[in-house]
């Protein structure tokens, strides 16, 4: 899972992970205005509920992320957004942790604001059905960072995570589907409805 707990990451990876995480959250709540208050909001509070859904892959289990479509949608504000859900799945349910906040943040964040920046001017000139194969193969590599980074938080805090992160990427293999599949219809839907949800992400 993404949600990495308490007192398993070493100092140095946890202390990085916040650094990052404080300045990705800087610098987007610089960038957030009053129109783009509810769309995150409700967009933080679909990562939310989604994330408490877990199905159980092997030793490990999987849950939606649903950053690549927040990138799309919200760009830079993916980052605020995941964390407040993150950190309200860690206080009122023990999901990750506190100290792993930042870490998690920017492990589950990063990827999806990075597809926004790359895919999101492609996906707001195409028409649904190209936006939706866009956006479903952006979300699907955005699932695949996440695992790379989870990965690579635990291999490097120990070498006795590795052979476990080993196995946690490729956990991460058949979610890398079921969100591309969801995250393509959703924004080949918002291309046909509201295709004006999308540029917040050029906004921020």
């Amino acid at each position: 899972m993404a949600h990495i707990p308490d007192g398993v990451l070493s100092l140095p990876v946890v202390a990085g992970g916040w650094a990052v995480a404080a300045g990705m959250v800087g610098v987007s709540l610089r960038r957030l205005t009053e129109a783009a208050i509810p769309g995150t909001a409700v967009l933080s509070a679909a990562f939310f509920t989604v994330s408490l859904i877990a199905v159980p892959v092997g030793p490990s289990s999987v849950h939606l992320l649903l950053s690549g479509l927040m990138g799309l949608m919200i760009g830079p504000l993916t980052a605020p957004a995941v964390m407040i859900g993150l950190a309200l799945q860690t206080l009122l349910f023990g999901f990750g942790g506190l100290t792993t906040l930042g870490i998690n943040t920017v492990n589950i964040a990063l990827p999806g604001i990075l597809i926004g920046l790359v895919l999101g001017p492609m996906v707001r000139r195409a028409g649904p059905a190209r936006a939706g194969l866009l956006a479903g193969v952006g979300a699907g590599l955005a699932v695949l960072a996440t695992g790379g980074a989870v990965a690579a938080a635990l291999a490097l805090s120990s070498s006795d995570y590795i052979p476990s992160a080993k196995v946690l990427l490729v956990t991460y293999l058949p979610l890398m589907i079921g969100e591309g599949v969801i995250t393509g219809f959703a924004i080949a839907f918002l291309k046909r409805v509201k295709p004006d949800a999308l540029m917040g992400a050029a906004v921020s």
